[in-house]
């Protein structure tokens, strides 16, 4: 079997983004894991031009990704209690590569939460897109305190807490790559 590819989303652009810290060790992680394959995005690498799900206003590069995906691990911070437009942009502009297809949410904030009200206006988000949300949640509080001046993970257990998601990620990943290859639906042919 081959494996299954998995997108670790970043959620932002800012210059001094915390949560590219977070999406490091989730990617480092998931290279550990030998059935999937990750591939951390980070939206300054894509150019999205304008809004809307029109042909002319995708990039290239990103549709081929999103539509080879078979789950996606969404790192998103927490911006006024909500998550940034910048992710936003990123999945609207691929509804139909999304439809049946997993996803783990991770937060990220420099305050007591973790990102968990980010996560929480994500699932509405991504259910509306035809995503399926795991219940795995990684949750960063403080980040600022989780790792050191040089990236470096200040507290183990955070590891445990990536693989528990990635768990959970890769059993929904399978389930529904084999729903949308033998099951027809109204977005899915049979083969």
């Amino acid at each position: 079997m081959s494996k299954l590819f998995i997108p670790i989303l970043l959620g932002t652009t800012r210059p001094k983004r915390q949560s590219i810290k977070a999406a490091k060790l989730i990617e480092k992680i998931g290279n550990t894991i030998s059935e999937i394959k990750v591939q951390l995005v980070d939206p300054n690498d894509y150019n999205f031009p304008f809004d809307g799900n029109d042909p002319e206003n995708k990039n290239p590069e990103y549709s081929k990704l999103t539509l080879n995906a078979d789950a996606f691990f969404i790192v998103t911070p927490e911006y006024n209690h909500s998550f940034p437009g910048t992710l936003k942009r990123m999945l609207d502009s691929e509804l139909a590569n999304y439809i049946h297809k997993p996803v783990a949410f991770a937060g990220v904030s420099n305050g007591i939460f973790g990102g968990a009200r980010a996560i929480e206006a994500l699932i509405r988000t991504v259910r509306e897109m035809g995503m399926i949300s795991t219940f795995s949640d990684v949750y960063f509080p403080q980040i600022q305190n989780t790792f050191d001046e040089n990236g470096k993970l200040l507290d183990e257990g955070y590891i445990k807490r990536i693989e528990r998601a990635y768990i959970e990620l890769i059993w929904m990943a399978k389930s529904l790559k084999w729903g949308r290859e033998n099951l027809e639906s109204i977005y899915h042919k049979k083969k």
